[in-house]
């Protein structure tokens, strides 16, 4: 038992979590030229990957469905945004109940600047994330409309070699890069500056994530008639892997092998939808950003943007989600155009907004991860076997 205990995946990410901690704490300046340095060449490979991954799972978990494809992808995008948008009019009604209640402080300044890297070895990806996704569907549902049996062949051997890739080269070091992040975060004084500034804020939002995952799994089961415990007690590696390394792409082959493990989530379901999610359902992160928005707004314009605003801001939120990458920070990066727009932020409040979204971005994520779990057992009512597609 103990062994097994040692040898798992949560407990590798646990120790390489406080390792970083206490690493970053006592670093000088040396010590980190070699963590930032090896931080950033273990996320290239990580993320060089991502793309490959997308391409590989979706394209062939599509081709596999055959006639039911089209239909899988409009349901999954369907309740990708129905999430999305529920999480964020949450987020919206716990900001005007409760942050007029907070005492709400602005960031201080990081004790220390990160150090530059010893030496660049950059490993671009064959492609962006994007550019993945679409590629995927589009070779997806042409070999569907095409029946085409070499090409679903090849596809199913092209995620096979990609499986394998996940399991020798990702996963081993996943924990080394959640190491590398959390040592930076410590050296930098993120962790002992800037959380505390902002405890109250973070507190409510990590409540209301979780207050938005029971509502997702008890949705899933009054669906599926099916026990959700059968499949979020599988979770508790992904949604550390995200805390760590920030992002839902990064978290993907953990989460799939997770999704896996449940007895009641359909296999074929689990390869369309867990990719397909890691990219297009952003609820944890989009409740993050809208409570967030009304936290700056407060802090630096003295007030809350009007109902209106915030209705038209949490709809084209939850569209821009869908393109945004998991990566970290990703859903508030592709957003800044809305947040200046349609919020009127200048610098100063997209500077503070990046800022304290960074700082809890990894339990937006951990959200995001978990909550894909609820969305695939939802999805996995519509398997190609059944009768209704």
């Amino acid at each position: 038992m103990l062994r097994k205990i040692l040898s798992s995946t949560i407990f590798k990410l646990l120790i390489a979590t406080v390792i970083g901690i206490i690493a970053g704490l006592f670093a000088n300046e040396w010590f980190m030229n070699i963590v930032v340095t090896a931080k950033y060449i273990i996320g290239q490979v990580i993320f060089f990957m991502v793309p490959l991954i997308i391409l590989a799972f979706i394209s062939s978990s599509i081709a596999k469905m055959g006639s039911g494809a089209s239909k899988m992808l409009g349901r999954s995008l369907s309740l990708a945004y129905a999430s999305s948008i529920g999480a964020a009019l949450m987020a919206m009604g716990l900001g005007y109940t409760l942050l007029p209640l907070l005492t709400i402080e602005t960031v201080s300044e990081t004790v220390n600047k990160l150090p530059g890297l010893v030496f660049e070895l950059s490993i671009p990806p064959v492609m962006s994330v994007m550019t993945a996704l679409v590629l995927a569907i589009m070779v997806g549902l042409s070999a569907v409309w095409t029946k085409s049996v070499y090409i679903v062949n090849i596809l199913d051997e092209f995620q096979k070699m990609v499986l394998v890739l996940i399991n020798k080269v990702l996963i081993p070091i996943l924990p080394l890069f959640i190491a590398a992040n959390f040592c930076a975060l410590s050296y930098e004084g993120v962790i002992t500056l800037q959380i505390p500034v902002f405890i109250n804020v973070m507190g409510i939002v990590l409540l209301a994530h979780f207050a938005w995952l029971i509502i997702l799994y008890t949705i899933a089961a009054l669906f599926t008639k099916k026990n959700p415990m059968e499949v979020v007690k599988y979770y508790a590696p992904p949604y550390f892997t995200a805390i760590g390394t920030m992002s839902s792409a990064a978290t993907l082959p953990v989460a799939i092998k997770a999704a896996k493990r449940s007895k009641i989530l359909n296999d074929k379901t689990v390869d369309f939808s867990i990719p397909l999610f890691s990219n297009v359902h952003l609820c944890g992160s989009i409740l993050t950003e809208v409570f967030f928005v009304m936290t700056v707004s407060k802090i630096l314009y003295g007030t809350f943007p009007e109902l209106s605003t915030m209705i038209l801001f949490i709809v084209l939120l939850g569209i821009f989600a869908i393109g945004a990458p998991g990566v970290p920070g990703g859903t508030v990066i592709a957003s800044l155009g809305i947040v200046t727009t349609i919020l009127g932020f200048d610098e100063a409040g997209t500077a503070l907004l990046l800022t304290i979204f960074a700082l809890q971005d990894s339990f937006g994520t951990a959200c995001n991860v978990v909550g894909d779990g609820a969305l695939t057992m939802i999805m996995s009512k519509y398997t190609p076997d059944n009768d209704e597609i």
